[in-house]
């Protein structure tokens, strides 16, 4: 079931939102050089790697590392890199790799490749047998401000007690930070 309603989400958001993604795009290319989508080497389920589409929000020659791990991220914010991610439009793409189903709408946030500590303590308590999501229990339980092994404590409770119940609530948690915009990386 849960398969079925990351399908038919995904691909009615990628309908609904077309217009919005293309407005994107174009706004990505004209305020900036390189490519729109940005594709990153991603951790998915069962530790095996995907590339994740984003918009690009950050100069082509930033270093691949997470966003907490720059010393000044907005240096290497692109003219409406900051906009994208307060207003979280860099995630759209997304929506593409849960359609085809390298990611779901609920699960843990898929690691960097290079996140090693993170992926060491996910597959220790069993995590990285979930599809990762493009939110999840630990991101609207405070997002990229937790310490690893907090975040991992809620990607294990979301293991332990995963539900369609627990997802909706998830989804309903995420639109609300996201129309606050609150806890979301600048």
């Amino acid at each position: 079931m849960k398969r079925a309603f990351d399908v038919v989400m995904a691909g009615g958001a990628l309908l609904v939102f077309s217009p919005v993604m293309l407005a994107t795009a174009i706004a990505v290319k004209a305020t900036s050089r390189g490519p729109a989508l940005y594709w990153s080497d991603r951790v998915g389920r069962d530790n095996k790697l995907f590339r994740m589409p984003k918009f690009r929000s950050m100069r082509t020659e930033t270093p691949a590392v997470a966003t907490h791990l720059l010393t000044d991220t907005t240096a290497w914010l692109t003219p409406i890199g900051g906009f994208l991610r307060k207003s979280s439009l860099d995630e759209l793409p997304q929506l593409w790799s849960i359609f085809i189903g390298d990611m779901s709408i609920v699960g843990p946030r898929p690691a960097l490749f290079n996140q090693d500590d993170l992926i060491a303590l996910r597959t220790e308590h069993g995590v990285h047998a979930l599809r990762p999501g493009l939110t999840g229990w630990a991101q609207v339980n405070g997002r990229d401000e937790l310490p690893i092994p907090d975040k991992v404590r809620l990607d294990v409770f979301y293991l332990q007690n995963r539900s369609f119940g627990l997802d909706l609530k998830t989804i309903w948690m995420t639109v609300g930070k996201v129309l606050r915009a609150r806890d979301i990386s600048h």
